[in-house]
């Protein structure tokens, strides 16, 4: 009586074990026949864990590749009504993947899901750049992310395990950026850095999000580093420059100025830029120099000229301050010292009426013209400049 008993118990559980696997059967059948809501419904049951009878099936790894699947078609369904059975389909799908693969330990279902990563990979893929264009970056970076991971198992890197994928590396650095997530962005950015994709690009990048978190070290630092890596690149001496211009470290400035025009002398900005240095360092011979130049490589530059007869003017009213302080018993000494102020005024005027011409509405080249008109009596022009300036209004 005890062996019968015995025996019945067995075969109750047997059972229920092919119970339990038939309902993971029928959850793809549901899914196969386009019934996603019955397929959700009946996959869900066999992995309720408050229900004894489904512990054959939660240790099985068939059911969570079969769960993944369902999921996946979730997220591939065009009917409204299916895409509401998950928020997330794609996480649930990658998830399940993995649980199967944890689960296989007799390595019998490893070969049908990485199949079924490849096709999650590519679903991912159009999940990220959806939220991109959406500006949902931290979505489209979380689907990079889980790309990433897929890639990473030791399933899918078994034919190549070498193989890196710098692009989605890249555009998840692009996408934790652009969610202001900086320190992600710096860790994917510095990767792909790594295996020098997007050659020089890529740590001006870097250094932009240093910079956004108030790192200015962290940002010339890997700026340094990519000279040394693109030696020839402008475009980080470019970056490298301004950062010190913006901290006012004048000296700084002007020295990697002086190797960005040895690299790329006839570029007329960075002979304005290093006269602006000049300018700051009150050199104004140095930096007359300077506009000099970017106005011979570029003779329609505006601020060029606009800084040079700037220059004169400034030097003009600080001639100015020197003849005021002349006692009024001195009068002839006065007027020597104003005349000094004077030929830098005139210095300034073919400089002004340049940048004027260039740019006739620049209110502060047409107020510039107007004092000096005034200054050296100048009368007639002292009239059109007012009269251009009531038009300008």
């Amino acid at each position: 009586m005890k062996r019968t008993t015995i025996l019945f118990a067995l075969l109750f559980a047997v059972t229920c074990v092919f119970a339990q696997k038939g309902k993971v059967t029928s959850a793809l059948s549901y899914k196969e026949t386009g019934k996603l809501d019955k397929a959700v419904e009946a996959i869900e049951e066999t992995i309720d864990a408050n229900n004894p009878k489904t512990e054959s099936s939660i240790s099985w790894p068939r059911t969570w590749e079969v769960r993944g699947e369902i999921y996946q078609a979730v997220f591939q369904s065009k009917d409204e009504n299916y895409k509401k059975l998950s928020s997330d389909p794609l996480t649930i799908a990658l998830d399940s993947y993995l649980k199967a693969l944890q689960l296989d330990d007799k390595d019998r279902f490893g070969k049908s899901v990485k199949i079924k990563f490849t096709l999650l990979i590519g679903d991912l893929t159009n999940q990220a750049i959806a939220a991109f264009n959406e500006e949902n970056y931290e979505k489209a970076l979380k689907s990079f992310e889980q790309i990433m991971a897929i890639e990473q198992t030791p399933v899918y890197k078994a034919d190549d395990p070498n193989a890196v994928d710098t692009v989605i590396m890249f555009n998840a650095g692009l996408a934790a950026y652009n969610s202001q997530n900086y320190d992600k962005a710096i860790e994917y950015y510095t990767k792909a850095a790594k295996y020098k994709y997007n050659g020089a690009k890529t740590y001006t990048l870097i250094s932009s999000s240093y910079l956004q978190k108030k790192d200015t070290v962290g940002a010339l630092q890997i700026l340094q580093d990519g000279l040394k890596e693109y030696s020839q690149e402008s475009s980080l001496l470019v970056e490298i420059i301004n950062i010190y211009i913006n901290k006012n470290k004048v000296d700084e400035a002007i020295k990697y100025l002086e190797m960005a025009i040895a690299q790329d002398p006839k570029n007329p900005t960075f002979h304005f830029a290093q006269g602006t240095m000049f300018d700051r360092l009150l050199k104004s011979d140095e930096a007359a120099t300077c506009y000099l130049k970017a106005i011979e490589l570029k003779d329609d530059y505006f601020d060029a000229y606009y800084n040079l007869g700037a220059l004169y003017y400034n030097k003009g009213v600080k001639q100015v301050d020197i003849a005021n302080l002349i006692p009024s018993n001195q009068p002839d000494k006065y007027e020597i010292e104003k005349n000094k102020a004077d030929i830098e005024f005139k210095k300034a005027i073919p400089y002004m009426e340049k940048a004027h011409e260039i740019n006739p509405t620049d209110k502060f080249t047409l107020e510039s013209l107007k004092t000096l008109y005034y200054r050296l009596k100048m009368l007639d022009k002292h009239a059109e400049i007012i009269e251009k300036i009531k038009n300008n209004q």
